[in-house]
């Protein structure tokens, strides 16, 4: 698969590459087209930094299975948090990327291309932003956050 082009995206500490052709969730996924209705998912730079050290991941969900958006498809652990993975689309599961058998290195090496979670063929969830509107998302929470710890830092 090309490379696609990127724009920087830089916030207080937080620095990322995101690829313009790439759709994101809400939910800091991303979601790239590899065939008409074929659709990776993966987790966005903010969400892994979010996740901390990744130690397992697994799916739940059987390949060829009906799922939509906020499905439950398995979950992530790591030394944070164990967290629920969500479907980010409407059709049909494909299965889990199977290089995370052999390690999770892949999702915070490369985590917009070789660092995929898993596949769906479908439509993407309408609540999907393109990249501009994924950066207002970022800036957002960013600053929620900036805020937060500015208030606990004065109390």
């Amino acid at each position: 698969m090309a490379v696609p082009p990127t724009v920087l995206y830089k916030r207080a500490t937080f620095v990322t590459q995101l690829p313009v052709t790439h759709l994101y969730a809400p939910s800091h996924c991303w979601l790239a087209r590899t065939e008409a209705s074929t659709w990776r998912v993966g987790f966005t730079k903010f969400a892994l930094r979010m996740l901390g050290e990744l130690v397992d991941v697994q799916f739940d969900r059987a390949a060829g299975a009906a799922v939509q958006p906020g499905d439950i498809l398995g979950s992530i652990e790591g030394f944070k948090a164990v967290s629920d993975l969500f479907c980010v689309g409407r059709g049909t599961f494909v299965g889990g990327n199977p290089a995370l058998k052999d390690g999770l290195e892949s999702l915070t090496r490369d985590p917009y291309a070789a660092g995929w979670l898993y596949e769906f063929t479908g439509e993407p969830d309408p609540r999907c932003l393109d990249v501009n509107a994924y950066q207002d998302l970022l800036n957002a929470t960013i600053d929620r956050i900036l805020a937060k710890q500015k208030a606990e830092d004065t109390a």
